[in-house]
């Protein structure tokens, strides 16, 4: 799969989404000062593989924090040339990523972050380009980045994205 050239068929594309795509200048938005990458998110029923396929990559392994908010076990995981990876696992009661690890039993990246400092231009920023931006949980702090505020949102056709105030 790596290495091969991709041919997208621009006829099977509706008219008005190839316009505006072909009209969207993505290169500007995605070094927009408005959104930086931050990490992954990795979600896993338990963090010791992960641990240690991360390890091995030359990661170095932050203190695991329990977030009573979101009720689950975070731990960020920063590497000096790779994107930074939180693990994230479930608390001991029923939590927002529950279902997901029951459905990917060996863990899954199911989150992208961002950091803004300025939330409200950012998602504006999104529905500005035809973008279709879901709350999913409001802004609330997280111990995990000394209590700044986290939100997630889905975004249409792409996917779970969480915004780090």
């Amino acid at each position: 799969m790596f290495g091969r050239t991709v041919k997208v068929n621009f006829q099977r594309i509706p008219p008005q989404v190839y316009l505006r795509f072909r009209n969207f200048d993505v290169t500007c938005f995605m070094d927009s000062p408005l959104l930086t990458f931050h990490h992954f998110g990795l979600a896993v029923r338990r963090p010791e593989t992960a641990h240690l396929y991360l390890s091995l990559l030359g990661y170095s392994l932050g203190p695991a924090v329990f977030d009573p908010l979101q009720n689950v076990q975070l731990q960020m995981c920063r590497h000096p040339a790779h994107p930074a990876v939180e693990i994230i696992s479930p608390g001991e009661t029923p939590g927002p990523i529950d279902k997901l690890i029951e459905r990917h039993t060996n863990g899954i990246v199911y989150h992208l972050c961002y950091e803004t400092t300025d939330l409200n231009s950012a998602l504006k920023a999104f529905e500005d380009a035809g973008l279709r931006v879901i709350c999913v949980s409001e802004p609330k702090p997280a111990l995990l980045f000394n209590n700044r505020l986290v939100s997630f949102y889905n975004v249409t056709g792409m996917g779970l994205i969480e915004i780090l105030e």
